[in-house]
């Protein structure tokens, strides 16, 4: 760990803008700039020379491979990676690093997801640098940010929809800020900063779990005498051995120039959180990408095991990753600040009624860029925003629009300033309005706050979805305000149809409350109840229209989606439910038949003696029942699982394995979980949850 101050260190791993600046020579530094800012191509001399320039340094930081680093609809990242060396005369060796290289990358395609796009037999594949995320060195590899497509063109990333995205949020908010009085910006940014939870457990307890090593999450696990009923690990103190973990993962990310921010304890156990400062969504993503890698690799190297799953535990919170999401403009206008006097602000009204729009027109995408079979047993309980969508403006806000709609003068209150009662302390300015923890989408000052991403998701997907919906917002908006023979009226003509059309999916008070979920289904909210439901999305031909309208994706792009997305969700509940039997079957029952053996030997020895022995073996008798249970449950999972096998429809297996599957799997559990709280924990074949929770 180092000693010196973070700013002599911050970022220099990254052959970042200053970097650039420094080594390459004026006139290529500016062509890349133009690349990255105008979105030109860039020329091959020009790249020949940041190649060149790029391999020296990395060279210097210890690098002695190169890769060109991916986002395949895997979920996680991808990386090849080639050696610096070329054979020379005399048997010698150079290092070499060519435009070519820099530029495209071939890697084998033919094993990652496709969804039907090409056969396995079409192994070509390109991977193409985007020179708008910086590369970095880390563990002696030079790693290339890229995107990646098919030998014919088709988007097999999550990386190109993103860029394309916030291509196409950018060139419609001009549009409209056209009409707006300000300095006319050049740019609009699409930014996100990404908060990450995350669990610790100590590696001996991980390895000696099943479970853990093979689905991410516990499938047994009886309920500890203490959870986080007490709420104390929330901002409680920081542990010594996971303060030297938050140490060095900072150390590191702060090396690759990730601005890591914020760290604590979560409610849950066992669970932390880490938040970096905003960045431009490509860059972001990138960097949350780095953030779930370098929590694993530093837990490994501290004997702890990082969970990313989004429920590794039942009975106590789960974890995902809070998508913070904003427009801000070259000039340094923030596009959702609301200023002093936010009734006065049209150009800030106007954008947030975009997204009122775009989510309540497409909340069913938004859903679908967050489903999968983890985050289904997350999104819905008393932890994380349940699977219907609304938005979270606060009361003054929504006054605001109230006004507008209804053709009154909104009345003006100042902020308040309050303080502690104690003299001493400085009064500080009260917020206009509350936060709120349970909305899936929230208002939150300045920017929105999408909760619903899980904690192994990459925010790629999510923000491609919520840039794609507001441009198409404001697309309309735009559309109107060229045609208006008054624009200034326009403006609030567009606010007030927006928010009248769509105001059915703000909601501002508790999200995880019955009444909601009966009040929203009123209102003909959706509530998709699970990954299997949500994943329609995909193919639903308005979804389709406005992914090909932007070109994010077209048809056949968002049809592979939904075949890839299903064919995991369906692999992930097999490999599941094919682990809770071994366990069960080569675990659990044999060590409850080895404690059931004790105890038969106990009622023999009493009764051998003349002592009573019928509360014994009362108790016997109920724990041999749990045991006969528990094989009866193992069998009818058996049976799901061959079940599922047969059915040849992915859609229809996908469901069978939502409903049938993971109904068997429930059964399985809840006898084992009961055989847990009664075995001598002598004979319990694996740590259970107080050891995995409470012993780091």
């Amino acid at each position: 760990m180092s000693n010196k101050p973070v700013a002599e260190y911050f970022g220099e791993m990254v052959f970042n803008d200053q970097v650039m600046r420094e080594r390459l020579p004026e006139e290529v530094y500016n062509a890349l700039q133009n690349t990255i800012n105008e979105d030109a191509h860039i020329e091959n001399d020009v790249a020949q020379v940041v190649a060149t320039v790029m391999k020296d340094w990395a060279i210097e930081k210890g690098a002695t491979h190169f890769t060109h680093w991916f986002q395949p609809l895997t979920g996680i990242t991808a990386e090849k990676h080639d050696a610096f060396i070329s054979p020379a005369p005399g048997g010698r060796a150079i290092a070499e690093f060519k435009a070519k290289e820099l530029i495209k990358g071939e890697p084998d395609a033919s094993s990652f997801p496709s969804g039907g796009l090409r056969a396995t037999f079409e192994a070509r594949g390109y991977t193409v640098w985007d020179p708008a995320s910086y590369a970095f060195v880390k563990d002696g590899t030079l790693y290339i940010p890229t995107a990646f497509c098919s030998f014919s063109g088709e988007t097999l990333d999550k990386k190109t929809p993103l860029l394309r995205s916030a291509e196409a949020v950018n060139r419609e908010a001009l549009r409209v800020l056209k009409f707006f009085d300000d300095d006319a910006p050049k740019h609009v940014y699409s930014t996100v900063g990404a908060e990450q939870e995350y669990f610790l457990v100590d590696k001996e307890s991980f390895m000696s779990r099943k479970d853990l090593r093979f689905t991410g999450r516990t499938l047994f696990g009886a309920k500890p005498p203490k959870g986080q009923e007490l709420e104390d690990h929330y901002f409680g103190n920081i542990k010594e051995r996971v303060g030297a973990f938050m140490k060095e993962v900072d150390e590191e990310l702060w090396r690759l120039g990730v601005c890591v921010k914020t760290k604590h304890n979560e409610v849950a156990p066992a669970q932390h959180e880490l938040a970096p400062v905003f960045a431009l969504c490509g860059i972001a993503c990138d960097q949350n990408q780095l953030i779930m890698d370098v929590l694993k690799k530093v837990a490994e190297r501290q004997d702890l095991v990082c969970l990313l799953h989004e429920k590794p535990f039942a009975g106590i919170n789960g974890s995902g990753k809070h998508n913070n999401w904003s427009l801000n403009t070259d000039t340094g206008v923030r596009l959702f600040k609301p200023g002093k006097n936010p009734e006065k602000n049209v150009k800030f009204l106007l954008f947030v009624a975009a997204v009122i729009q775009a989510v309540d027109k497409y909340a069913d995408m938004l859903k679908a860029s967050v489903s999968s079979a983890g985050n289904d047993r997350r999104l819905g309980g008393s932890e994380a925003p349940p699977s219907i969508i609304s938005v979270f403006l606060g009361d003054n806000i929504v006054s605001i629009f109230d006004a507008i709609s209804q053709g009154k003068e909104f009345k003006h209150i100042d902020p308040t300033y309050m303080g502690t009662g104690v003299e001493n302390m400085p009064l500080f300015k009260k917020d206009a309005a509350d936060r709120n923890r349970t909305s899936p989408f929230a208002f939150t000052g300045n920017k929105f706050e999408f909760r619903m991403v899980g904690s192994s998701q990459s925010v790629s997907g999510s923000t491609a979805v919520i840039n794609t919906i507001v441009a198409d917002s404001l697309s309309e908006f735009a559309d109107r305000l060229e045609k208006a023979k008054d624009p200034e009226a326009e403006k609030l003509a567009i606010i007030k149809d927006a928010y009248d059309a769509h105001k059915r999916v703000i909601f501002n008070r508790n999200n995880y409350s019955d009444e909601w979920i009966v009040e929203a289904e009123r209102r003909g909210l959706k509530n998709l109840k699970d990954a299997v439901e949500s994943y329609e999305a995909y193919v639903d031909p308005k979804n389709i229209a406005l992914f090909e309208k932007f070109h994010i994706l077209n048809e056949s792009e968002m049809h592979a989606r939904y075949e890839i997305y299903l064919d995991v969700y369906a692999k992930t509940v097999k490999i599941e439910a094919l682990t809770m039997l071994d366990m069960a079957k080569k675990e659990i029952i044999p060590a409850v038949i080895g404690y059931e053996n004790v105890i038969l030997e106990n009622i023999k020895r009493k009764e051998s003696l003349g002592l009573d022995a019928a509360r014994i073996r009362a108790d016997f008798e109920r724990y041999d029942k749990l045991c006969v249970g528990a094989a009866e449950r193992a069998a009818e999972l058996d049976k799901a699982i061959i079940d599922a096998d047969d059915i040849a429809d992915l859609r229809e297996k996908c469901g069978f394995y939502a409903e049938r599957v993971l109904s068997a799997m429930n059964g399985l559990r809840t006898v084992c979980d009961s055989l847990e709280t009664e075995t001598d924990e002598a004979f319990w074949p694996f740590p259970t949850y107080g050891e995995l929770l409470f012993n780091v």
